[in-house]
This record gives structure tokens, C-alpha cells and sequence, in this order.
């Protein structure tokens, strides 16, 4: 079979023959149509994520849309290494494959599963969003940001402040759901004064997709001079790092305020399948009904090689086989 075919870290994968898969006990081939290219298959690739393979080569991609054999059609996720979804099949644990509806099209279910889970997840299971809350989302121009713009509004949120590093996206959200917008890319203390000023107005929950120097400066704005009691909790969650890796976190920033700092990753996601059930159910009833929109761009994944090293600001690419 073809499949892209990663063979040195931090290089790109190549569009070229892997032997085909067979099915263990309990597993499925499944043949793939469609399968996204995410920031974190990306990550895995050059080395920066947790998860990158220790054996090489490897078939990128983790999860995607195909046909079981008896022909239903799936949503897949966390194929067995060393395949992945960027492939003609796969083969994947029949617990990790999830029946789609039919209002629901290939390109969009391959495109959304991810961001729209990590969105969910961060809002409901470590946020514990409740309905009346205010949410700041930082790197909201992204593909999961946008996301997580509309996944706030749907779980209540009275107020979400969108702030993004891409100025002609940004100036979309309100479309999307954003109250209030701010530009990441002025001055650092500009944006810590924005910042400042949404964070007397109250928020609730952070969700970050950037961590880095933005993050740094959001912790500048929430630290306190004084030694007034802080009046308000603030949950942080860290999703993502496409602004850097790592951060520098004074003591300050904790004792001075009511911050709470979590993760959200596959470390600390739910473990029962009807949690999980009732997510992509709640999703793709959303996104059936035009509640829940992202932005795709159809590929040929013959392309990979070409297409990994290209940006597509808020767009999600899905490759066809």
C-alpha cells in the first residue's frame, strides 16, 4: 500500500510503498479516505512531542475517517504502531473505531475530531466550564481555537475573549462567538495591559494554545502588587505550544493570586468509553446542525511531502489517498 512514511526525525514523510497491515485480536483494517494533518503530527514528526516513535519508519497520522471491512463507516483514532492514518489502511483496536452518521461528510469528520475533542476536553473535563462563565482563549485564530471559541459559547460561556496572533482572522471571531478580541503580536506590554483589563473584568477560565511569551505575559498581568486577597479563581489550562516549549513562571505569579494551572492532554483525559461516547456524540450532533464550524482544505495525500511544511492559518488540511 501507499502511505506517507516518516524515516528521520525532523524531515518530512514521503509519499511511498509500507507493507500492509494485519489485524491482531480485537483489531480492525480499516481503509482509510481521509486524514488530517494536525499540529501535533506535525510535533510527533520533529521530535518535539512526547509521543514521537521511537522506531523508525513509521506511517504518520493519528487518527482519520475509512470503511471497516464490513463496510461501516469510522472515525479511527490511535492506530498501531508503526502504522498511522496518513495511509491507504490501517489497523487500529475496534474500541478506538466510532461509527459516523451520514450528515456528517468525510473531510470535515477527519478534520474536526481532534481539535473539536481537544476543545471540548479542555472546556468540560479540566476547565469544568460552567454555564455563565467567562473564557480567554489564547491563540483563538487557530484551527483548535476557533474551535474552542464556538465549544465555549455551546457550553454556556457568558463572555469569551478571543486572542490571536493572526490580525486578518481575529477580525472574524465575532462571527464565531467572540465578545471581545485582542492582537498578539504588539508590544509586550500592550499586551499585558489588554490583558489586564479583560482580567478585571473578570475571567474565569484560560484556555492556551500558545504558552511561551504570551503566556508569560498573561502571568505579568494576573500577578498582583498589592496584598489584597485575590477575589476571583482562575483555572489555566495548557493545551498547546506553538509559541514555545517552555516559559519562565515567577513564584509571585501563584502567591499573588488564585491561579490554577492544569494540563490537558491524552495524560489526564477520561477513561470511560461512555464519556468518550458522549463527547463525539454531543460534537457531531453540533456540527450536523451548523452549531460547530471548521475550515478545510482537501489534499492528495501523494502531496505530503510538498504540503508539511506549509502553513494554512486556521484551516485544517485532510489528505485523500
Amino acid at each position: 500500500m501507499k502511505a506517507a512514511v516518516l524515516h528521520a526525525i525532523a524531515k518530512p514523510p514521503r509519499f511511498e510503498d509500507f507493507p500492509d497491515p494485519v489485524a491482531g485480536q480485537n483489531e480492525a483494517i480499516v481503509t482509510v479516505r481521509a486524514a488530517s494533518l494536525k499540529p501535533v503530527d506535525k510535533q510527533m514528526a520533529d521530535g518535539s512531542h512526547y509521543a514521537t516513535p521511537r522506531e523508525l519508519p513509521a506511517v504518520c497520522g493519528l487518527d482519520g475517517v475509512g470503511l471497516l471491512e464490513d463496510g461501516t463507516r469510522v472515525f479511527f483514532g490511535g492506530p498501531r504502531a508503526p502504522y498511522g492514518g496518513m495511509a491507504e489502511q490501517t489497523v487500529v483496536h475496534r474500541m478506538r473505531c466510532f461509527p459516523l452518521p451520514d450528515t456528517v461528510d468525510d473531510i470535515t469528520a477527519a478534520a474536526i475530531f481532534n481539535p473539536g475533542l481537544s476543545a471540548w476536553g479542555a472546556l468540560k473535563w479540566r476547565a469544568e466550564l460552567s454555564p455563565g462563565q467567562s473564557v480567554l482563549i489564547l491563540g483563538a485564530t487557530g484551527v483548535t481555537g476557533k474551535l474552542a471559541i464556538q465549544t465555549a459559547k455551546l457550553l454556556g460561556a457568558g463572555r469569551v475573549v478571543a486572542a490571536g496572533r493572526n490580525e486578518q482572522s481575529l477580525n472574524s471571531l465575532h462571527k464565531l462567538g467572540a465578545d471581545a478580541t485582542i492582537r498578539i503580536g504588539e508590544s509586550r506590554q500592550e499586551l499585558i495591559e489588554d490583558l489586564s483589563r479583560e482580567l478585571k473584568n473578570g475571567i474565569d477560565v484560560i484556555i492556551d494554545y500558545l504558552w511561551g511569551p504570551p503566556t508569560e505575559a498573561l502571568l505579568a498581568a494576573i500577578t498582583r502588587s498589592d496584598l489584597q486577597q485575590a477575589a476571583s479563581r482562575v483555572k489555566l489550562v495548557e493545551v498547546g505550544q506553538s509559541a514555545g516549549a517552555v516559559l519562565s513562571l515567577e513564584a509571585a505569579v501563584l502567591r499573588s493570586s488564585r491561579l490554577e494551572i492544569l494540563g490537558a492532554g491524552t495524560g489526564n483525559a477520561p477513561t470511560s468509553p461512555e464519556v468518550w461516547k458522549d463527547a463525539i456524540h454531543q460534537m457531531l450532533a453540533n456540527v450536523a446542525k451548523g452549531a460547530l464550524r471548521i475550515e478545510t482544505e482537501r489534499v492528495a495525500l501523494a502531496d505530503v511531502e510538498a504540503e508539511w511544511g506549509r502553513e494554512r492559518p486556521g484551516r485544517r488540511v485532510v489528505f485523500v489517498p
